[in-house]
């Protein structure tokens, strides 16, 4: 009896941990980077899917002609983290001078995922149908496939690959730099159980068919190499991620995905993340016949 409570008490403790990871905002000093000819803008919206409002924060340039639309870059954040941290601890804001617009996506730990086992927690509804569409109503944005790129960290770049896997109608380019790619396949762990009910709660039970079908190991190989988006996938040399970035990669190149993968010294943190910033923006570039890349200076 006493170790049923004590299970009990374990389990509604996570269970409140999970809630709370999803829906409560992190308590940061917010120090957005300035760049020279670029605007920083935050914009509150009423998201459908989530039934609540929410925010996003955008980079763009700063003097743009009456008319003038451009192709936008989507930006995911990690888990524990918030939409913010990519103005805060990086210069990816300086690309918007390049003319972009860069979208911030708050995704709390959801994984920009529809929560299997929480209704209310439509985090991929969420972006791809209410984000995007306010983001493009509300600022200087060019709709289209061809116009938009997604580009992530840790959590964020697992959401980056597997939107690139399931709907490659959304997306021509996909930057995935350090990516959690191997979350819906990981079992449960006693030493960290609060993130395996975590995982539960986004991705299913084990062995179920909606944490199968979120699996970008499983994805890659039905996915259609041809209609995929260009994928650009990096990782520091120090982080534990690196074994299961490599295994997919693997399997990217079996399927004659068209893809790149990079590898530089460093660990998972924002040290890491901003040195990578520069080689997933270069590929954008390289890749310019394709979607997106033909819109860009």
């Amino acid at each position: 009896m006493k170790a049923a409570f004590i299970f009990g008490c374990v389990a509604v403790a996570a269970l409140g941990a999970v809630a709370g990871c999803h829906r409560g905002q992190l308590a940061v000093t917010d120090h957005p980077r300035s760049f020279a000819g670029v605007t920083s803008k935050d914009a509150t919206f009423y998201s459908p899917a989530l039934e609540r409002n929410m925010q996003y924060r955008v980079y763009l340039p700063s003097d743009l002609p009456a008319g003038t639309r451009l192709p936008a870059v989507y930006l995911l954040h990690g888990c524990g983290t918030s939409f913010r941290d990519w103005s805060n601890y990086s210069d990816v804001g300086a690309y918007a001078a390049r003319g972009l617009v860069l979208v911030m996506v708050d995704g709390a730990c959801s994984y920009y995922m529809n929560a299997a086992l929480d209704a209310k927690d439509k985090y991929e509804d969420y972006f791809v149908h209410d984000l995007i569409a306010d983001a493009e109503s509300r600022f200087a944005i060019l709709p289209g496939r061809e116009n938009r790129a997604v580009v992530g960290v840790s959590m964020g770049g697992f959401a980056a690959v597997k939107l690139a896997l399931t709907r490659p109608d959304l997306f021509a380019f996909a930057g995935a730099i350090s990516p959690a790619i191997d979350v819906p396949s990981r079992s449960f762990s006693m030493r960290r159980w609060s993130q395996s009910l975590r995982f539960r709660n986004i991705f299913g039970p084990a062995g179920s068919d909606t944490r199968v079908h979120s699996d970008p190991f499983v994805l890659v190989k039905t996915a259609d190499p041809d209609k995929t988006p260009y994928l650009y996938i990096t990782a520091g040399d120090q982080e534990a991620l690196l074994d299961p970035i490599r295994r997919f990669v693997t399997l990217l190149k079996q399927r004659n995905y068209a893809y790149e993968f990079d590898s530089k010294p460093g660990g998972h943190d924002w040290t890491e993340w901003d040195t990578q910033i520069p080689g997933c923006y270069e590929s954008l570039l390289a890749h310019r016949a394709n979607g997106i890349h033909s819109t860009l200076r």
